[in-house]
């Protein structure tokens, strides 16, 4: 008996018209659908016409049910994961049933999708060559300032998911960890008919969603500019290194073979390069 696979489904995360071709297509042929939620996901299945069996797969039942989906793709079902919008896993359901797949020797295709954090990030306008995707901040103000507070040296363009009940309490945080210059983009309702990106400072971004009660609403990415690095702030070790693999590599190569290895922005390196050059 040959065993099935299981097939990583994103769907969209507003307008329906972003599904694709081939999501449709193993939507339609696969023997089960696990979803997030059974009922949101079959208002989506009937818009497409597709019939499938749908199997409830949530943050609460998810290991449980695990084990049962991996014995009926050991036995030749087809099963897709879906969660209620975007790529499931990212923030969503779905890590256990995946690693119990590659552990059972199971194949995993995912396709590609939408994705809420990359879909903002790809028109925020800040720095892409290096992000850090965060997911959701703790709900406690307290915890949520410390786990803002231990990101305050990261040089990455930091992605997180917010709830519009939290946004208020959330912007507060970050002037209060980062300060209230710190730029900050809010993308809301993406791909939907009430799309917005507000752009600015904390403090700036804050008094504009106080100030109006419809940008506390809708689903929400908040995205926040990463700390940015001059040449007293990059390591000594890091800049000793520069200059070694300059001598021997293009500058733009040797910038980000140290970025790698110390967690740094390429571009800080390869400015700090192109300005020795210049001297």
């Amino acid at each position: 008996m040959t065993a099935g696979t299981l097939y990583i489904v994103p769907t969209p995360i507003g307008n329906l018209n972003d599904i694709t071709l081939r999501a449709l297509e193993v939507l339609e042929q696969v023997d089960v659908i696990a979803a997030e939620d059974t009922r949101h996901s079959g208002i989506l299945l009937s818009h497409f016409g597709i019939k499938g069996k749908l199997w409830a797969l949530h943050e609460h039942n998810e290991r449980q049910k695990a084990e049962a989906i991996v014995a009926r793709i050991a036995e030749g079902q087809n099963i897709a994961l879906i969660s209620d919008a975007g790529t499931p896993l990212i923030s969503d359901p779905g890590y256990p049933l995946v690693s119990a797949c590659r552990a059972a020797g199971i194949t995993v295709t995912a396709l590609p999708g939408a994705c809420a954090a990359i879909t903002a990030l790809s028109a925020a306008g800040l720095p892409t060559d290096r992000f850090l995707f965060c997911g959701f901040l703790p709900a406690k103000q307290q915890a949520r300032i410390s786990a803002l507070e231990a990101l305050v040296s990261e040089p990455a363009t930091m992605v997180f998911y917010e709830s519009p009940r939290r946004i208020v309490d959330t912007l507060q945080a970050i002037i209060t960890a980062f300060g209230g210059e710190r730029e900050v983009v809010l993308a809301r309702e993406i791909s939907k008919q009430f799309e917005t990106y507000l752009h600015g400072s904390a403090s700036a971004l804050l008094a504009q969603v106080q100030a109006d009660a419809n940008q506390q609403r809708g689903e929400m990415v908040l995205m926040i500019a990463g700390a940015k690095l001059d040449q007293q702030t990059i390591p000594s070790d890091a800049l000793k290194l520069l200059k070694v693999l300059s001598a021997e590599l293009p500058p733009k190569k040797a910038a980000k073979i140290v970025a790698g290895h110390y967690n740094l922005r390429p571009n800080d390196l390869y400015k700090h390069t192109m300005a020795d050059t210049t001297e």
